[in-house]
């Protein structure tokens, strides 16, 4: 018997970290769109986990509770989805405590930088956020907007915000193997996430991949709008050749970007197979009570 009703979207973000709706919202308009189940991935926060799964249950679709992990190689972002893990684990809660916080003092600096050449404050990106949020450069990209000095969030990132106009600045994460490792020991299950946004030339190396699956890495998401097409086929045979599995989702951020909700999509047999992985935490079903 089907488990799931309805497409499966395991990327979305709330306003905890830098979506443009709350928790509840960003449930509500799955269930809008036609969803059967949709994760919440909030950047190294699990804050929204609560009022997403009430509302998951109200609206009668299933949540998938996780989070998008910052991990980096020397200064290049990897980022890495994580689901179902406990979030009450210390060693996890631990780093990304430190990741918000060096999230915290970049986004700090790099507003500081803008602010020689730009009518820019620190002020200003509060005004984007929400109480407790995870500030990152998508809220300084909407205090540019707010401020006039671009006309959307993506034109932003393409201008001012792009490392080549300097005002750049990097920041703390763990290396993708400590990534795994954390997810794995509070019981979560670790996927890479849009690993193929630069083309087949910069995808992750087979020799590296082999590590992160010997370490526990469950499988590539590779269908994402921003994942290139010749990358998409070297990614597929990389998961074959290492027995990954393929996600789909819409890596959605509400008004913040123009990835729709379902717009790509994981097939329910994979979503089995990571549940079956799962020992940190459960997954938020319509008529399940309150875990």
């Amino acid at each position: 018997m089907q488990r799931f009703r309805g497409p499966i979207d395991l990327h979305a973000h709330s306003s905890v970290s830098d979506g443009t709706e709350s928790p509840t919202q960003l449930v509500r308009q799955a269930a809008e769109a036609g969803l059967g189940t949709v994760a919440i991935t909030d950047h190294d926060a699990t804050s929204g986990w609560a009022a997403a799964s009430d509302e998951a249950r109200r609206v009668g679709i299933t949540l998938i509770p996780g989070m998008e992990l910052s991990t980096q190689v020397q200064f290049s972002s990897v980022h890495m989805l994580a689901y179902l893990f406990d979030p009450a684990n210390e060693a996890l809660q631990i780093e990304t405590a430190r990741i918000r916080a060096a999230r915290l003092t970049r986004a700090e600096e790099i507003v500081r930088r803008i602010s020689r050449d730009y009518d820019l404050t620190w002020d200003d990106v509060l005004a984007q956020t929400t109480p407790n949020a995870t500030v990152g450069r998508p809220h300084i990209a909407d205090a540019l907007v707010a401020r006039g000095h671009a006309p959307n969030r993506s034109d932003a990132f393409a201008g001012i915000l792009h490392w080549r106009r300097g005002y750049y600045q990097p920041h703390y994460a763990p290396d993708p193997r400590e990534g795994v490792r954390l997810v794995r020991e509070a019981g979560g299950v670790p996927v890479l996430a849009h690993p193929g946004t630069r083309g087949a030339e910069a995808v992750i190396p087979a020799e590296r991949l082999r590590v992160l699956v010997d370490d526990g890495l469950f499988g590539l998401e590779i269908d994402h709008r921003e994942n290139m097409p010749d990358a998409k086929v070297r990614l597929r045979e990389l998961a074959q050749r290492f027995g990954l599995e393929i996600t789909g989702s819409s890596d959605w951020h509400g008004s913040g970007k123009p990835n729709m909700l379902g717009e790509n999509t994981t097939a329910p047999e994979v979503l089995e197979k990571l549940i079956a992985e799962a020992t940190g935490w459960a997954p938020v079903y319509p008529d399940a009570p309150a875990h």
